[in-house]
């Protein structure tokens, strides 16, 4: 039976069977536990199955760990570590800055104190802590700085649409909050534009707040930088397009210029409206 999913593989060895239950196909279904015992593969029915749940089992923990290992998935573990060590640097620089307060003076506020007192000399043992404590703080600094090259450096090869659309970092996140760049593509543009913002949304469903406009895309200069009355707007066009980007990087990888080209003509018409807008307001007056 070359066939079955067990042909070829070894009884002994899960990871054979594991890769015939994951590559073998076979035409039509048979008795495959009377066909295994027949060809000796397994001693008796009980055998058949003990054999294929443990092929099976390995071939599930082969597939998660290969989709771990995917690039989409090492950009969402990216992103989510220099946003800890972002978070994680300024709570040690609150500490470092107002201890430091205590022993020097003029000592400079937030980061730019941190990386001025990791430079000093400590001449008590006090300071020798202090200064020590600082350069923790400019080590996570640094650490975030190379998670952000990484990033800007592995986005484009993994989703060249959306990096371009989106830029690296945001793209990172999108692919982040949905899961996957495969979930990112299948969800529809109004999961998207909320994505990052399911606080909000959630309490909108509850009937405590009004329905939020965007998520994480607001850090996008054509949402944040388009007038607030207009930003539902924005955010539903950049959605639109960030959805079909996913898609096109999901499913084929082509970079399509068109894409590009239609959403700039979107936000060209959205802030031309805006501008026309002000323009006859000021005529009323």
């Amino acid at each position: 039976m070359t066939d079955a999913w067990f042909a070829g593989a070894d009884p002994t060895n899960p990871s054979t069977g594991a890769t015939r239950v994951r590559e073998g196909r076979a035409d039509a279904p048979e008795d495959w536990p009377a066909v295994a015992v027949e060809t000796g593969f397994a001693d008796d029915e009980t055998d058949y199955y003990a054999t294929l749940r443990e092929a099976t089992l390995t071939a599930a923990r082969e597939a998660v760990a290969e989709r771990e290992r995917a690039d989409d998935k090492q950009l969402a573990h990216a992103v989510r570590a220099m946003d800890d060590a972002e978070r994680t640097a300024n709570e040690l620089a609150e500490r470092v800055v107002e201890w430091a307060g205590t022993l020097y003076e003029d000592v400079p506020r937030g980061l730019d104190g941190v990386r001025d007192i990791a430079g000093r000399t400590p001449e008590t043992a006090a300071e020798e802590r202090v200064v020590s404590y600082a350069s923790r703080a400019v080590d996570l600094l640094d650490e975030r700085d190379d998670l952000r090259t990484f990033i800007e450096e592995r986005a484009p090869s993994v989703a060249p649409n959306l990096s371009e659309m989106a830029g690296p970092v945001l793209t990172a996140r999108l692919i982040s909050l949905a899961g996957s760049l495969e979930r990112l593509a299948k969800v529809p543009s109004g999961t998207v534009q909320v994505l990052g913002a399911e606080d909000a949304l959630f309490a909108h469903l509850r009937g405590h707040a009004s329905s939020p406009k965007h998520g994480v895309i607001f850090t996008h200069e054509f949402v944040r930088g388009t007038r607030p009355s207009d930003r539902g707007s924005a955010a539903r066009a950049l959605a639109g397009k960030l959805s079909l980007s996913a898609r096109v990087d999901h499913y084929s990888g082509e970079y399509r210029d068109e894409l590009h080209e239609e959403l700039a003509k979107r936000m060209d018409a959205i802030r031309a409206r805006a501008e026309d807008e002000d323009e006859d307001a000021e005529d009323d007056q």
